[in-house]
């Protein structure tokens, strides 16, 4: 079974990160929602609390994909916790891990400096922080190991995609039918 962990902070957009979870358990996916904060209830962009499946220093290597939500302030708080970034730099150098970001998280694949000449799309507006990146106005994008999406409204469209990489296509076509979205 593949395996995923999606990294929550405070002020994370909740749609966003929900659907990604949602989707790919629904795929039979194991999806571990990750507090960066030190507590295991995390509050969303919206003021929505939820409780995490486990702490950030509980990470290890065993998952095939890194995801990180967007929302405001969300993402700054994701990227200004060096012990997160210190563990996407560790999936970054090995072989076989993917890493998916949505909305203005994109952004920082980007300032990390992990971007360079790989095709990725962000929040409109937020182009000029995928740093070095090829900006693309694709609703998802895949370039190798990197999956990047637009935002909220393209969410169901990453979760599927995540769920074709981890699953399989034929997976994420059953799905969407599944749920009505196709």
């Amino acid at each position: 079974m593949s395996k995923a962990y999606i990294f929550f902070a405070n002020g994370t957009e909740e749609v966003e990160a929900l659907t990604v979870v949602d989707i790919l358990r629904r795929a039979g996916v194991e999806i571990k929602m990750v507090s960066t904060t030190g507590d295991i209830m995390v509050t969303s962009s919206h003021d929505v609390t939820i409780k995490m499946d486990m702490l950030l220093d509980e990470v290890d290597e065993s998952a095939d994909m890194l995801v990180l939500p967007g929302g405001i302030p969300g993402v700054p708080n994701l990227l200004s916790n060096q012990a997160l970034c210190d563990i996407i730099y560790k999936y970054n150098e090995l072989d076989g891990k993917y890493l998916a970001a949505i909305c203005a998280a994109p952004t920082i694949y980007g300032k990390l400096g992990l971007l360079k000449d790989k095709k990725a799309c962000c929040y409109p507006g937020m182009e000029d922080e995928l740093i070095d990146a090829k900006v693309c106005t694709d609703s998802v994008s895949v370039d190798g190991r990197f999956i990047t999406s637009r935002g909220l409204g393209t969410a169901i469209d990453f979760a599927l995609t995540l769920t074709a990489i981890l699953a399989g296509q034929e997976k994420a076509d059953a799905l969407a039918t599944k749920i009505v979205y196709r």
